[in-house]
């Protein structure tokens, strides 16, 4: 699949795995980190083990979705940054066509995808059926002004991150959770001690209850 127009990530790829869109009962978006590739965040998908769900993963150009920090000012990462949610966007519109409506699926990111789905989601905030951070935060500098419109309208959240990161400040993880709570997120955090820069069971373990529970809805 083809999905964005815009530079820089124009004409990238999506990859799709489990269930086929038309057989899906639920989707994810998975979102790979900065150097990573959409075949390595669908590495989670046999961990995950969920057989009524449809996973879409889209490519960034070069393997990354935006050139500096996640911290640095805004306009430092234009227009990566807005080529990026645009993908993102993209993408959703792929799920919403093939029956799949913004409730019926989790964004998930690792590392730099996590702070893209996140910031995804707070600027298109409505009701998902999850949305998961593993290892990020918002974009942008401590102190940026976070007018989101929306709401999310109860969507169940959950960041989970490293105590010891050396790319995602804990407080920025706080930070993350009071917005996202403000805009009405039912937001889970833990910190787990001298995690490496992975994904661990117990976030596993807590993303497959989020996706069981939009089973049974």
């Amino acid at each position: 699949m083809k999905f964005i127009e815009n530079k820089p990530h124009k004409g990238m790829g999506v990859l799709q795995a489990g269930q086929p869109l038309e057989k899906a009962k639920a989707g994810m978006l998975m979102v790979h980190g900065r150097g990573a590739s959409a075949e390595d965040i669908l590495t989670l998908v046999d961990e995950l083990d969920h057989p009524d769900f449809t996973y879409l993963a889209p490519q960034a150009h070069g393997n990354t979705w935006y050139p500096y920090p996640f911290q640095a000012p805004l306009e430092r990462n234009e227009p990566w940054l807005s080529s990026a949610l645009a993908a993102i966007g993209a993408v959703m519109d792929i799920l919403s066509e093939n029956g799949l409506p913004a409730e019926k699926v989790i964004l998930l990111g690792f590392s730099q995808g996590a702070c893209l789905a996140l910031e995804y989601a707070a600027r298109n905030a409505c009701r998902y059926g999850g949305l998961v951070g593993l290892s990020g935060g918002l974009i942008g500098p401590a102190g940026t002004t976070r007018n989101y419109a929306g709401s999310l309208d109860s969507t169940p959240i959950f960041l989970g991150c490293s105590d010891m990161d050396p790319h995602i400040p804990m407080e920025s993880v706080h930070e993350s959770k009071r917005v996202l709570a403000e805009l009405g997120g039912v937001v889970t955090v833990r910190f787990y001690p001298h995690l490496g820069y992975t994904v661990n069971q117990d976030e596993i373990g807590f993303v497959r209850q989020m996706m069981g529970k939009i089973d049974q809805e």
